[in-house]
């Protein structure tokens, strides 16, 4: 039975996460990095050290490139292959936070735990994506997990991996959030069975090689921009100053973690009171996920994907927590949250479709399924009915995100992707002018036209249109609009799709 319900659980999972992965166009810029450089791996045939647009770069560790190249090589290039070892990772996550909440807490946990996670509005769009960040979450996870477990050298193999996929975070963390557990709890004792020295053997043996490669290779510049600038310099010094703010993840929790951040707070207070039996694994899950967002809060560099390691350990408290409250009492403070993060929501989704108004008719049958899950679990919240409320929201939540990657993500899509574009591209492209691309739209457009082009800073292009002749261009609309009249008149626009343009200085 358990083995049954375990399989529908992943069944589900995977239904959700696989949904159209391979028809939506790779995102900018983001999805196009880490399509790109495993497309050059097999490209130059060399998969030790990474490369994009023909240049050797140090900005993440290869583990999740050769899955990828792994995937083309099997596949094809396109987009299924790019997003399949994400989704992979994803759905093994999914499995891993049932298997623990059903073995800590009981079939009802798991079960909660597993399709709470799964549709989680952040993990749920990560797991479709073409980025290292769930590769790196289900690593930390299956780390951080064996050590629960007791299963101590998994601890060593998968930071390894987690290593191979990151950096120095995927070994900080899990010695981290181990030691601060030990200290809260006092338990410096299991020191003695986690077989350090052997354990560090191993990871090293996994860990250690590729690096060593890199550093004989290509020397200190390698040390310097990866480990210097790609980790040091990003903890200390902001990416993009514009948008730093000390509570920049608290937001990024309440939307990522929609619809059951209403009732997280419950949950962790619940999780700081439980009785004896389960203190150990609740005090360690918190530790867990407190230790990921305030590292990353107090980080410089901050990206909305950066607290997707914390959102495993959350489903499983909230998961745990809805499955033991049942009816005992009613849920105020749920029924409150639910409907003021459901309204805030709403304002967000309609104040979006100004800059996307393409999308303003599918956003209205949204918003009239999200009110049609809200208000039933709000009723089923206030009639104490909570395991009612759970499985509304739980359903409510798989139809939203099915019919968001059914009616509105589709249409949204072209807007922030270069694939369009670089199709238009292909029929003008005299294959000798040089193309000029702003940054932010080069890994896209390389992939999907073959040529890497010149990168072109946006405030540079009013003087790049002024010194070029015979000289091709792709700029978003609102590079475009910045020119001024002169700049304008000097070019051609050859095609517009979506927010992206081509354009020819003659």
């Amino acid at each position: 039975m358990r083995a049954g319900t375990g399989l529908c659980v992943i069944i589900i999972s995977a239904f959700i996460i696989f949904l159209n992965l391979g028809t939506l166009p790779l995102l900018d810029p983001d999805e196009p990095v880490y399509a790109e450089t495993p497309k050059e791996m097999l490209q130059y045939n060399e998969f030790l050290s990474p490369r994009i647009y023909g240049e050797y770069w140090y900005d993440k560790p290869p583990l999740y490139y050769w899955l990828v190249a792994g995937t083309f090589n099997l596949l094809g290039i396109h987009e299924l292959a790019a997003r399949l070892p994400s989704a992979v990772m994803a759905v093994a996550c999914v499995a891993m936070v049932y298997a623990v909440n059903r073995r800590r807490f009981g079939e009802l946990a798991g079960i909660f735990g597993a399709l709470i996670l799964t549709t989680s509005l952040e993990f749920f769009y990560l797991g479709k994506a073409a980025v290292t960040d769930m590769t790196l979450t289900l690593c930390l996870t299956v780390s951080l997990v064996s050590y629960m477990e007791k299963r101590y050298y998994l601890i060593y193999l998968f930071a390894a991996l987690a290593t191979l996929t990151k950096g120095p975070v995927g070994l900080l963390f899990p010695v981290a959030i181990i030691f601060l557990h030990m200290f809260i709890t006092r338990n410096f004792s299991e020191i003695k069975h986690m077989h350090i020295w052997t354990g560090s053997l191993l990871y090293c043996g996994i860990a250690v090689p590729w690096y060593w490669f890199m550093y004989v290779m290509h020397g200190p510049v390698f040390i310097d921009t990866f480990l210097g600038f790609h980790n040091i310099m990003r903890f200390t010094s902001p990416e993009h100053p514009e948008g730093i703010l000390w509570y920049y993840y608290l937001p990024v929790l309440i939307v990522g973690f929609f619809p059951w951040i209403s009732v997280l707070p419950q949950a962790v207070l619940a999780a700081c009171k439980a009785n004896r039996r389960e203190p150990r694994t609740l005090s360690f899950l918190l530790t867990w996920a407190v230790f990921i967002f305030a590292f990353f809060s107090i980080s410089q560099t901050k990206l909305v994907s950066y607290i997707l390691p914390m959102f495993p350990p959350v489903a499983m408290i909230v998961g745990w927590y809805v499955a033991r409250i049942a009816c005992a009492y009613r849920q105020r403070g749920w029924l409150v949250s639910l409907l003021l993060y459901s309204i805030l929501l709403l304002v967000a989704i309609w104040m979006g479709t100004e800059s996307v108004p393409v999308a303003e008719s599918s956003v209205m049958l949204l918003s009239g399924c999200l009110t049609a899950m809200v208000i039933p679990a709000m009723y089923f919240i206030w009639r104490r009915q909570i395991h009612c409320a759970v499985v509304v929201q739980l359903s409510g939540m798989a139809i939203l995100l099915i019919l968001l990657m059914h009616s509105i993500i589709p249409q949204i899509a072209p807007v922030f992707s270069s694939k369009e574009i670089a199709g238009d591209f292909a029929s003008y492209y005299d294959g000798v002018s040089p193309v000029y691309i702003i940054k932010i739209l080069r890994p896209g457009f390389a992939f999907y036209s073959g040529v890497n082009g010149i990168e072109l800073d946006k405030n540079d292009l009013e003087r790049n249109i002024a010194e070029s002749a015979g000289a091709y261009f792709v700029v978003r609309q609102m590079d475009y609009q910045k020119l001024t009249t002169s700049g304008r008149q000097k070019i051609k626009v050859l095609a517009a799709k979506g927010d992206r343009m081509l354009l020819f200085k003659p």
